[in-house]
């Protein structure tokens, strides 16, 4: 046996941890990993009835891809509330005969993280995204088709700007946000006529 095959191997393995350390010491995270720190665990996402299901779906599953452990709000130190949904599509470019011929679609949604005993976190947030896409009146179908994945990708978006509104709840952080909330709501003064 030869050495030079188990030194190759040990080089490469070698090479393979290095550059994982690099990566790892500078913040590189895998496309759809969740930068929301495990303080925020247990956390509850609570959808209001306007939110479309796709939308909430795709928070709670990229919280769970990056390994947040869910609950439901009973059981939750922490309440992440997305409410006020709204969709728009407008022209943005018409052919000779006045037709469109782009529309730009926007979502919108506002949220707000507050803990079990109602201190807020994130007061009440509007996030957006916008995306143009070109529409051929001859091909409907495939248009449909097409703008129904760009509200899907639009989702996906969505969620990944809550999770990184998350990421810099940690636990000083979060201390730091409940003794901030306490020093300007202090507790009521007893009654002078009532001991």
């Amino acid at each position: 046996m030869t050495l030079r095959p188990v030194r190759k191997t040990v080089a490469v393995r070698a090479t393979a941890l290095v550059l994982t350390a690099v990566l790892t010491g500078c913040g590189f995270q895998l496309r759809g990993t969740s930068p929301v720190p495990a303080a925020l665990q247990p956390l509850a996402v609570n959808c209001g009835s306007q939110i479309p299901d796709t939308l909430c779906l795709s928070v709670k599953e990229q919280l769970e891809l990056g390994g947040l452990e869910t609950a439901d709000a009973a059981n939750a130190a922490y309440v992440l509330g997305l409410k006020s949904y709204s969709q728009d599509r407008r022209a943005s470019a018409i052919t000779v005969r006045a037709a469109a011929a782009e529309y730009t679609l926007t979502q919108a949604v506002s949220i707000e993280l507050i803990t079990d005993d109602r201190i807020p976190l994130i007061a009440d947030t509007e996030l957006s995204v916008r995306e143009s896409y070109r529409y051929d009146e001859t091909n409907i179908l495939a248009k449909q088709r097409e703008q129904d994945e760009l509200e899907q990708r639009m989702n996906d978006r969505l969620a990944q700007q809550i999770l990184f509104r998350l990421a810099p709840m940690t636990e000083a952080r979060i201390q730091a946000i409940r003794e901030d909330y306490r020093a300007d709501d202090p507790p009521a003064e007893p009654d002078a006529d009532h001991p």
